[in-house]
């Protein structure tokens, strides 16, 4: 099974190659000559309306029904109240984990908090209020002021929410740039404070400046 996020934004030529995957269930590899064949299951996701798009032309209408089997719609967060506490711990968890400050937690008035808002980002704009949180608050609990959801959602997402429209990796890869580029800055280029301030290990951050590629961004 393979998972084939944001479909939607993908080139006309790139889809003729997939339907012929699907269809014929066989490839060339790059420089290769000789035909592979395949068994796999496909999933596809999107944020778009691709019967729209297949009107228009940005999407072809033999690749739409070929992945059209079994459509399911997933309503945005702001419409499944119940599922965001599991989403942020997750989130939470996992940030957590890598920032290696196990047992942070939300307050209960944060998660409130995160429940009012009304999350025009979705689940990408979730994760990276928690990611965020996780980084520049030295606290182990999570209060409503450390989440930043006023301006996230208004003025100040010119730093945030050009993140969300991009694929996933490429949006939490922008946004890390941002936090570790202004923890250094705040630091007058002082890497050890930084990572002091971020609560990282000095090493680590001299991994996730260079695999981030932080000091071109910031020059």
């Amino acid at each position: 099974t393979i998972f084939l996020d944001e479909i939607g934004d993908m080139s006309l030529p790139l889809q003729a190659k997939l339907l012929r995957v699907l269809q014929d269930r066989e490839f060339h590899r790059v420089g290769g000559t000789r035909l592979v064949s395949v068994n796999i299951r496909v999933i596809a996701a999107t944020n778009k309306d691709l019967r729209q798009a297949v009107k228009t032309g940005e999407f072809r209408e033999d690749l739409f029904f070929r992945l059209n089997v079994i459509s399911l719609t997933l309503p945005p967060l702001r419409e499944r109240p119940d599922d965001l506490p599991a989403l942020a711990k997750f989130f939470l968890n996992r940030h957590a984990k890598e920032a290696k400050r196990p047992g942070m937690m939300f307050s209960p008035a944060a998660m409130e908090a995160m429940s009012r808002y009304s999350w025009p980002g979705n689940i990408r704009e979730l994760d990276n209020v928690v990611a965020r949180a996780v980084v520049l608050n030295h606290s182990d609990t999570i209060e409503p002021d450390m989440l930043s959801l006023d301006a996230m959602g208004r003025t100040s997402p010119g730093e945030f929410l050009p993140y969300l429209s991009l694929p996933y990796h490429e949006s939490m890869g922008e946004h890390s740039r941002y936090i570790i580029g202004r923890a250094i800055e705040e630091a007058e280029g002082n890497q050890t404070k930084a990572a002091d301030r971020l609560k990282l290990q000095r090493t680590y951050l001299a991994r996730l400046i260079k695999q981030q590629k932080v000091k071109e961004a910031l020059d």
